[in-house]
């Protein structure tokens, strides 16, 4: 039925705003603002309708949530940065019937979801900067997914990028991206020193344990990847705890994914964190897919902030 044609992991720093506007900050971010546009391009080219976007600054309590209104228009101002983020106008059409359809297969898989499609929700901006500039022509549709996760199991939202996946090609009719919209390590600079750190990464530790980590997406090494995910998640402070990135792997097939990622914008650091927009080029399902296992609480393994493995 339906085609699941382009993945990626993509950055969402909220200066790129700040680059558009007047001041010293102007152009700041215009290589990360490119990459954006360059995966709205080939998008575009694939004929995507719906953008899906696994969104970390999404934050919910119990369950996965799925926002999913026909529209959203209003103006925007973050509540963790509203001298980045301030009085931003943002318009986007959604799509309430993936967003049901997703909900329903997730849920019959055993991930527990719940799509809201009659809602005053507003996405976050995890979901807003990057259809900001994917799509300021409102030529797809989106639908935000909650990705900060605060007692969740990796396994669980790599179960359901899974899911996500299946209902995309079993059950719609139309053609959907993916968008991890998240960064690497993610330990913001210490308050008082931020601007020291505008386009560096908080530490020497962090800096390298990203860049091997993009090494070994650049050379398809995702056993090992998936592997350590949980640890890396915490040890490397990952926005969200990573599980934006578990979703995106689970919908490309976890550790048996076999396609190496091509880099848009290079990695860059951005107030401590580490960034970067890479394209994971979609494999097609060959049989029966088999999901990632399911988290148990008996079993511990995959528990955010922990490595119990």
């Amino acid at each position: 039925m339906g085609k699941l044609a382009l993945a990626a992991k993509i950055t969402h720093v909220p200066s790129m705003y700040l680059s558009e506007l007047d001041g010293p900050q102007k152009g700041f971010r215009q290589a990360a603002i490119d990459g954006h546009l360059e995966i709205s391009k080939r998008c575009r080219e694939l004929g995507v309708d719906t953008i899906i976007v696994f969104d970390t600054h999404w934050l919910v309590n119990a369950n996965y949530h799925i926002n999913c209104a026909p529209h959203w228009e209003g103006v925007y101002t973050s509540n963790e940065l509203p001298h980045f983020i301030n009085n931003m106008p943002f318009e986007l059409d959604g799509n309430p019937e993936l967003g049901r359809l997703i909900a329903k297969v997730c849920n019959e898989h055993g991930v527990e979801t719940l799509a809201h499609d009659a809602t005053t929700l507003g996405p976050e901006y995890g979901t807003l900067v990057p259809m900001r500039y994917m799509n300021k022509d409102l030529h797809f549709k989106a639908v935000s997914v909650s990705a900060l996760l605060t007692v969740h199991y990796l396994n669980d939202s790599a179960r359901l990028g899974w899911a996500i996946r299946e209902a995309i090609e079993k059950h719609y009719d139309g053609t959907v991206a993916i968008l991890a919209s998240g960064s690497l390590s993610h330990r913001f600079a210490q308050n008082g020193t931020a601007p020291n750190f505008s386009t560096k990464v908080w530490s020497p530790f962090l800096e390298t344990m990203d860049h091997s980590v993009v090494d070994m997406w650049k050379n398809g090494e995702w056993k090992t990847f998936c592997d350590m995910l949980p640890e890396y998640a915490a040890k490397g402070h990952g926005e969200g705890f990573m599980h934006d990135t578990a979703m995106l792997l689970g919908a490309l097939g976890w550790s048996d994914y076999d396609q190496k990622v091509e880099v848009v914008t290079p990695y860059f650091g951005s107030s401590g964190t580490g960034q970067i927009n890479a394209i994971f080029p979609v494999s097609p399902q060959t049989g029966e897919a088999v999901p990632p296992p399911q988290a148990s609480v008996e079993s511990g393994t995959f528990v955010y902030g922990k490595s119990r493995l």
